[in-house]
């Protein structure tokens, strides 16, 4: 579906129950009832996996993957809505075996849980807008966090997502979070297309909102003038990929999150070079290699707190899914940087 449907999609339902001389305050209960079931099975989700967990004892923090099926915030195609199931599907493929590198076992409820995916599309054929939705996502996260030891791992969607699951992170722990991205973009525009909760938006929203102390943006290799300006404007830490090479040293020894709430890490799968990840919304040559992206994860020191692995787009993918096996295998070594 284009963006201007996508869009208009609700509008036109809206309209149509107006039509039928349905009341605002009737529509309104409509969603607020979606909503409070949408929360409730991510909530009783959670609290199940997180009682396991407690039940097996030894667990310190357990990676627990959220889906966000969320493409109309891109300003080119919505595919990555279509991505967590693909990613899933991927994590599990019978082609690998379920082991990190460094050893965990994805396997092992204690490393890796799943509450499921939030219901977006449902929920905006409620007609909710984005300032609700954008709301029930942070919810969403929150609900998560809720239940210890269970920290967030989002499967995006597009790269809208981002903001309010870092606010929730960042509200929920009391405090800022430093935020490694990885990306192609800074996707910092202050706004895009007249939308501000666009994909090309999101760490403008963040950074506004108080909700990272540090922010370093590694891979860009697609960035304006009005990048950069907004990047000077917030104190963001930007490596373009014309510089990795003097650079690297220092990526693959970060040490993040000491004295702030922990660390907050972003995949775009569009930070690697489209030879290694063809399926993604925006082809931009000369990108990371897969192993500079694991090599920056695997070596990170901090406290990871939560994570998101984001645009992946099954789309463009190619036919034996390479895309979907590389964004299973970022979520494998996430997974392995955040339980314990």
């Amino acid at each position: 579906m284009g963006g201007a449907a996508a869009g208009t999609k609700w509008i036109h339902h809206i309209q149509r129950l107006s039509a039928a001389k349905v009341s605002a305050e009737a529509v309104e209960r409509g969603q607020s009832r979606v909503i409070d079931a949408s929360l409730t099975l991510i909530r009783e989700r959670a609290k199940l996996k997180a009682e396991l967990l407690r039940a097996l004892g030894g667990v310190k923090a357990s990676a627990s993957l959220l889906g966000v099926p969320l493409g109309h915030n891109s300003s080119f195609l919505q595919g990555p809505a279509f991505a967590p199931p693909r990613i899933r599907e991927a994590i599990w493929c019978g082609s690998t075996n379920s082991s990190t590198e460094e050893g965990k076992e994805l396997n092992d409820p204690r490393v890796l849980t799943d509450v499921g995916d939030v219901p977006i599309q449902e929920i905006r054929d409620c007609g909710v807008e984005d300032d609700r939705l954008m709301h029930v996502i942070s919810e969403s996260v929150k609900a998560v966090m809720e239940e210890e030891p269970l920290r967030p791992l989002v499967l995006g969607g597009d790269h809208s997502i981002s903001y309010p699951v870092v606010r929730a992170v960042s509200e929920k722990l009391g405090g800022p979070v430093d935020i490694l991205h990885l990306d192609a973009h800074p996707d910092i525009y202050d706004c895009f297309e007249g939308n501000n909760y666009s994909h090309a938006s999101s760490f403008a929203r963040i950074m506004e909102g108080g909700y990272a102390r540090r922010l370093l943006q590694v891979g860009l290799r697609s960035i304006t003038k009005e990048g950069r300006d907004q990047g000077k404007r917030f104190g963001v830490e930007q490596y373009e990929m014309r510089t990795f090479s003097k650079d690297r040293e220092k990526l693959e020894n970060l040490k993040l999150g000491e004295g702030v709430k922990g660390v907050y890490v972003s995949v775009d799968v569009d930070c690697l070079d489209p030879a290694f990840a063809p399926g993604v919304s925006h082809i931009e040559p000369g990108g990371l290699s897969f192993r500079d992206v694991l090599n920056i994860l695997q070596n990170l020191q901090g406290d990871v707190v939560a994570a998101d692995v984001v645009e992946f787009n099954p789309q463009r993918d190619t036919v034996d899914g390479m895309t979907a096996m590389v964004a299973a295998k970022l979520v494998r070594e996430l997974t392995a940087k955040i339980s314990k």
